[in-house]
């Protein structure tokens, strides 16, 4: 091929997808021994770790143990199947542009996201689980909370793996939400004459927007970067036009598409292993609270600091707080928390709980000390407690505080969720194990929908650049700000973006198929996992 032709634009080419050899070069003999030897190790690893963490607790029955180990299966399965999906689309680019060969590119994909997953906060993890009605994480230890993680997680595995099996890059992310709030729902209209909340409208707002005009800015901005990224490099034709046969793109070039694979991998761990993270912290704290309630990490300093904050708390909030019997502050916290609506007792309630919390942490001088009837009480006031200053600072119906009080409760709130926002490093290496596994398994069907078939014209190299370095850059911002995003909606739209903008044209065939999927997604999982609430309810 001529490298002098102009850039592709006549919307009269054959519409026929450029296929590209790189995408079918066979992995290296030395991929599977190192394959097996790695989860060999990982799954070393956690056993021992697990093994260190329940040593300090009472035996677990034979029922309990059946029931751990099926509840990690699946949701690591979900994590697995998760790989499928959204990180094969951050490898896309890289094979079609020749910047990498698939079977390194996979690889080094794998790798990135097992350190984005050892590196991420765990704000993303919380978020998640703050869609799940207040009731329902209080009694994860139940039977009711047992059949919500069972019935969410076989949700989102199934139309994920259907998704999959059909090559149709459809969003984790969505999967999992969508799987949330059908068993929200239904709890809603199971239980909802005794009092039972709904589902968070507020967290699902919040997610639902980041969810929404993620793909609408990844679509924009992709464009945008392709048309500078044409006008900068202008006398560098070969950049605009496809790869011929496996012939890499130049050095600077290759150089860009390689650091944002990397960064899109990395960013995807980082993002969407937190939401394995979450769904695993919620089992086991359900089946083994002793070891994982609270955060065992946690010196006698920070013990004694939160016990003093607790009581300057209390007092900054209602001055005047008297001792209000815990299971009465505690029905009236759940209720405003359930109904978000205020009354003269909220508050007093709130300062009452907290001033008790401190007094009952202060008295341990390690939180290994604290005995197994009293942890799951603490996890949930301080549940109920954190969830409830959330929800009334953001209803700003807070006191009034001076400048040093509104620091002191701030204070307070963060040394509150240093107890429950915890990740044990065991957590991370599974999570990041299941995630990269899944990439390196079954990248291959969402690879070549993304790569031959959303544009009726190969890939080019400017093209591929663009996408993911506004994939790369939108997934970092939203992990920052602690909002879940879709990785496979971003790159999607990046990569239909940068067609529209080098009038490439569209292959609307599997754009609709796309967007169907998306639309679908959330009904399809919310029935789904619904359906398997109230079935798995009879089960536990």
């Amino acid at each position: 091929m001529n490298s002098n032709l102009p850039p592709v634009s006549d919307s009269s080419h054959s519409s026929t997808p450029h296929k590209s050899t790189n995408v079918h070069v066979p992995t290296p003999k030395f991929f599977m021994p190192v394959f097996l030897t790695i989860i060999i190790s990982t799954l070393i690893y956690i056993g021992v770790q697990l093994s260190a963490d329940l040593a300090h607790v009472p035996p677990l029955s034979l029922y309990s143990v059946v029931l751990l180990a099926t509840a990690l299966f699946i949701a690591l399965g979900f994590e697995f199947v998760n790989g499928f999906h959204d990180t094969a689309n951050a490898v896309a680019t890289v094979i079609y542009t020749n910047a990498l060969p698939a079977p390194v590119a996979v690889m080094w994909a794998g790798f990135c996201n097992f350190l984005g997953v050892m590196v991420a906060s765990g704000a993303v993890a919380y978020g998640i689980i703050a869609l799940l009605p207040v009731e329902l994480i209080m009694n994860v230890g139940s039977g009711a909370g047992f059949a919500m993680v069972f019935a969410m997680l076989i949700a989102a595995i199934l139309w994920n793996l259907g998704t999959w099996f059909l090559g149709i890059p459809a969003s984790s992310s969505h999967t999992l939400i969508g799987s949330i709030l059908g068993v929200g729902i239904m709890n809603y209209i199971l239980h909802s004459a005794s009092g039972a909340s709904g589902v968070d409208m507020d967290q699902v707002m919040k997610v639902g927007k980041a969810l929404l005009f993620s793909p609408l800015i990844g679509f924009a901005f992709a464009a945008v970067v392709f048309l500078i990224v044409k006008k900068i490099f202008k006398k560098q034709l070969e950049l605009f036009q496809p790869p011929e046969g496996n012939k890499p793109p130049p050095p600077l070039i290759r150089a860009i598409l390689i650091f944002t694979c990397t960064g899109v991998s990395f960013a995807h761990g980082s993002n969407d292993g937190q939401k394995g993270m979450g769904l695993i912290m919620l089992i086991l704290i359900g089946l083994v609270p002793l070891a994982y309630s609270l955060n065992k990490n946690l010196d006698q300093q920070h013990l004694q600091s939160f016990s003093q904050l607790s009581e300057q708390t209390a007092s900054a909030i209602y001055a005047q707080h008297a001792d209000i019997p815990d299971e009465q502050a505690r029905n009236t916290i759940t209720k405003y928390i359930q109904t978000k609506e205020i009354t003269p007792e909220v508050v007093p309630a709130l300062a009452s709980l907290t001033d008790h919390l401190g007094e009952r942490v202060g008295k341990f001088g390690d939180l290994k000390d604290i005995p197994e009837s009293e942890v799951s009480s603490l996890r949930n006031d301080m549940y109920l407690s954190t969830t409830a200053f959330k929800r009334l600072d953001k209803a700003e119906q807070l006191p009034k505080m001076d400048e040093a009080q509104a620091k002191t409760v701030k204070e307070y709130r963060s040394n509150l969720d240093s107890f429950l926002q915890y990740i044990p490093t065991w957590v991370k290496v599974a999570v990041a194990l299941a995630l990269g596994l899944g990439t390196m398994v079954g990248w291959k069907r969402i690879v070549v929908t993304v790569g031959e078939r959303i544009g009726k014209h190969h890939m080019t190299y400017g093209q591929g650049m663009s996408a993911e370095l506004v994939a790369m850059s939108t997934i970092a911002a939203a992990d920052g700000l602690g909002m879940p995003v879709s990785t496979t909606h971003v790159l999607n739209s990046a990569v239909a973006g940068t067609m529209v903008a080098n009038k490439s044209g569209l292959n609307f065939n599997t754009v609709k198929t796309i967007l169907s999927a998306w639309i679908f997604t959330l009904p399809a999982t919310i029935c789904l996992s619904g359906a398997l609430y109230w079935l798995l309810l009879k089960v536990f």
